[in-house]
């Protein structure tokens, strides 16, 4: 009997998600952060699951986009980009601005729909893999590992969010100096078994940055070793801090902030240079590229619209000899398992990807995904092979719901003045 795949419903959730107070060079993150769960169903009662990205502005743009698939098939991948381009975007919501956080880099129309679509994207595979009996996985072609290593994501993190801040307790404690980012980088390798580390700079000056990298390459010896200011450096800052750390570090990330200035570093540095930044879309791989800017792209389904764009990215780097790995933003366990699909298939994968998994002390799933050795097992169940947790999604609901507004749109800027009122956001090169 052929299963009958035509979408019959829709269901779009925003929640709020508890979020550990870790630094960035925008400021902290907020004690709750926005995530849209997207479900959709099919004639056969059928149900597959994404996530993306859950601020109003991406929540604005999702609730007319899934109107318009009621009555497509769910196998219907391409035509995903089709019905994107027929929903309009409130410009005032990204003309001018910076992405979440303020670290993907000024905003488009273009970005804000590839963004909602991975999330439908993912869905739709889910779904589809269910009907068929076949795990995503397959249906981008099959693995070629069988589990996916991850990086220990470190950041510069208080012990607690301010006094007085409602916010879910966490036991990571603070890290706000070298000792205390190695005292977390052994949390991190105790609890999941990780080998390589990523710390996320531009928080402190440079020199303190070094310090504890340098103390990092102490206690970890021999392990890979990253550093993401997230363009907070000069051009001048990033080739001092490369040569300090040359030594040491598997690739920089995002040092100097724009293609120009990241091709001035990479032609100095002698050190590999990632992005998650100045690469997010295919039409700024060509000057990139071309400029040697980037020897790495840090993909990131969510901003490229979706795992199979994730391979093709894959493809086109690996033909003008640029390194993939991916990229990470506060994410659950649905995106998880999504990442590790599409990573098992992509062939030159030669660097653990990002994730801010172990972050999270809550998600929607009925069972978390585990880590062990720092990797995670590729599924071969069904679909994404996760189930949702209806109870756990309903409750993360209601605090959305109950929230005055405050906190359904990430601003990292907005959390540190709770503690520093003076706080602006930095402008850059911070240094």
């Amino acid at each position: 009997m052929t299963a009958d795949l035509t979408i019959t419903a829709v269901h779009l959730t925003p929640i709020l998600v508890a979020d550990p107070p870790l630094l960035n060079t925008q400021g902290v993150h907020q004690p709750y952060t926005p995530r849209l769960i997207i479900e959709v169903e099919t004639a056969d009662g059928i149900t597959g699951v994404g996530e993306t990205y859950g601020d109003a502005k991406y929540l604005e743009l999702a609730q007319p986009f899934a109107k318009k698939l009621m009555g497509r098939q769910v196998s219907d991948l391409n035509g995903l980009f089709t019905v994107a381009d027929e929903v309009a975007v409130d410009d005032s919501r990204v003309s001018g601005r910076v992405d979440v956080g303020g670290l993907r880099g000024v905003q488009t129309a273009d970005k804000l729909r590839l963004s909602v679509v991975s999330g439908f994207e993912v869905a739709c595979l889910d779904a589809l893999g269910k009907a068929l009996g076949l795990p995503v996985h397959a249906l981008l072609g099959g693995k070629v590992r069988d589990s996916v290593e991850y990086s220990a994501y470190l950041f510069y993190k208080w012990a607690a969010h301010p006094e007085g801040v409602p916010a879910e307790p966490d036991d990571w404690g603070a890290a706000v100096d070298p000792a205390g980012v190695v005292a977390q980088a052994r949390a991190f390798t105790e609890r999941y078994g990780f080998t390589s580390f990523k710390l996320k700079g531009g928080v402190f000056p440079p020199d303190e940055e070094i310090a504890a990298i340098r103390a990092l390459a102490e206690a970890f010896p021999g392990h890979p070793l990253r550093l993401d200011p997230n363009g907070a450096w000069s051009v001048e800052t990033s080739l001092r801090v490369a040569a300090e750390l040359g030594d040491v570090l598997e690739y920089l990330e995002d040092p100097a902030l724009g293609t120009p200035a990241m091709a001035e570093v990479a032609a100095k540095a002698g050190v590999p240079l990632a992005t998650n930044m100045c690469v997010t879309t295919f039409g700024e791989i060509p000057e990139a590229f071309a400029k040697g800017a980037v020897q790495v792209v840090l993909s990131d389904h969510h901003y490229w619209g979706g795992l199979r764009a994730t391979q093709q990215l894959a493809a086109v780097s690996r033909t003008f000899g640029v390194g993939v790995s991916m990229h990470s933003n506060t994410h659950l366990g649905i995106s998880l398992a999504a990442m590790t699909h599409v990573a098992a298939t992509v062939p030159d994968l030669h660097h653990a990807c990002d994730s801010h998994y172990p972050w999270q002390s809550e998600d929607v799933l009925t069972e978390r995904i585990a880590f062990e050795g720092g990797r995670v097992t590729v599924s071969d169940a069904p679909g994404l092979g996760v189930e949702l947790d209806r109870d756990r999604l309903a409750f993360l609901h209601r605090r959305w719901l109950d929230d005055d507004g405050a906190l359904r749109d990430r601003d990292d800027a907005a959390a540190m003045r709770v503690a520093h009122p003076d706080w602006v956001t930095p402008s850059v090169p911070r240094w």
